[in-house]
C-alpha cells in the first residue's frame, strides 16, 4: 500500500506546496493546519510519516510530538520536523523528543521528498543480515522490529531502531559518528554529528539494564560491548 503522509503546518501555502510534490511522488497526502486537527487526523488513520511544524497556533509541533510517542497506535511513526529557527536548541529537543529528522525553513521540496522516501526506508527495514541478535540482556528481532530487554519489549523510533542495529551488526567494533551518519541517516548534508549524540543518549535511556552495553569511545563514536 502507498505510504501516508500526514503534513501539519499552519502557512497554507507551504502545506499545499509540499502536499503536491509528495502527491506528485504517488505517496496518500492528509494535512492539517492545527494541533488538534493534526492530533485528530492521526488518529483517524495512522499515517507512515508526519511532516511537523514546529510553530503551530495553540500548541507547538513538540506537543504534537510528545502526544503521538505516547500512544500505541503511532509512537513508531515516522516524524520530520520543520522549524524557521536554526537555533541547535530547537534541533536538540526535537531529536530528544524522538523526532526522526530536521529540515529548516525554506527548504527544497525536492530534498523533503529524499527525507521523506530515507526515513520510510528506515521504517520499512534495517536492512540486516541476521534477523535476530543477543547480546547479554538485549535481544533484537529485526524482522518483527522487536527489541527486548531481559525479555520486556522496547519501543523505540524507525531511527533508534535503526542505531541499535547497525551498532549491534558488528559488536565490540567502533563505529564513528561519520559512520553513522551514513548508514543510518544516509548523510543528510545539514546533519549534524551532535544529531547521532542526542539519539545515543535516549537510545540509552530506553534500554534498561542493557544501557550500558552501548559504549562511549572518546573521540571516535560508539560500540555495542560484547557481555562476557
Amino acid at each position: 500500500m502507498t505510504a501516508g503522509i500526514l503534513v501539519v503546518d499552519d502557512e497554507r501555502d507551504i502545506t499545499a506546496l509540499v502536499a503536491f510534490h509528495l502527491a506528485k511522488e504517488g505517496f496518500r497526502v492528509t494535512t492539517a493546519s492545527s494541533a488538534d486537527e493534526a492530533l485528530r487526523t492521526a488518529r483517524l488513520e495512522v499515517p507512515d510519516v508526519v511532516v511537523l511544524d514546529v510553530m503551530l497556533p495553540g500548541a507547538s509541533g513538540y506537543d504534537i510530538l510528545e502526544e503521538l510517542r505516547s500512544w500505541p497506535e503511532t509512537k513508531t511513526v515516522g516524524v520530520i520536523m520543520l522549524t524557521a529557527r536554526r537555533d541547535e536548541a530547537d534541533r536538540v529537543r526535537g531529536l530528544s523528543l524522538g523526532a526522526d529528522d530536521y529540515l529548516t525553513k525554506p527548504f527544497s521540496p525536492r530534498e523533503l521528498i529524499l527525507r521523506v522516501k530515507a526515513l520510510l526506508r528506515r521504517l520499512e527495514s534495517p536492512g540486516a543480515s541476521k534477523s535476530t541478535i543477543a547480546a547479554g540482556a538485549l535481544l533484537i528481532d529485526r524482522t518483527a522490529h522487536v527489541v527486548s530487554v531481559n525479555g520486556v519489549e522496547i519501543t523505540l523510533t524507525a531511527t533508534e531502531f535503526k542505531l541499535l542495529s547497525e551498532l549491534a551488526e558488528r559488536p565490540g567494533r567502533v563505529h564513528t559518528r561519520p559512520q553513522l551518519l551514513q548508514s543510518v541517516w544516509e548523510a543528510q548534508p545539514d546533519i549534524q554529528t551532535r544529531t547521532v549524540d542526542m539519539h545515543v543518549q535516549r537510545l540509552r535511556g530506553k534500554l534498561l539494564d542493557a544501557a550500558d552495553l552501548i559504549e562511549t569511545v572518546r573521540g571516535f563514536g560508539y560500540r555495542l560491548r560484547i557481555p562476557d
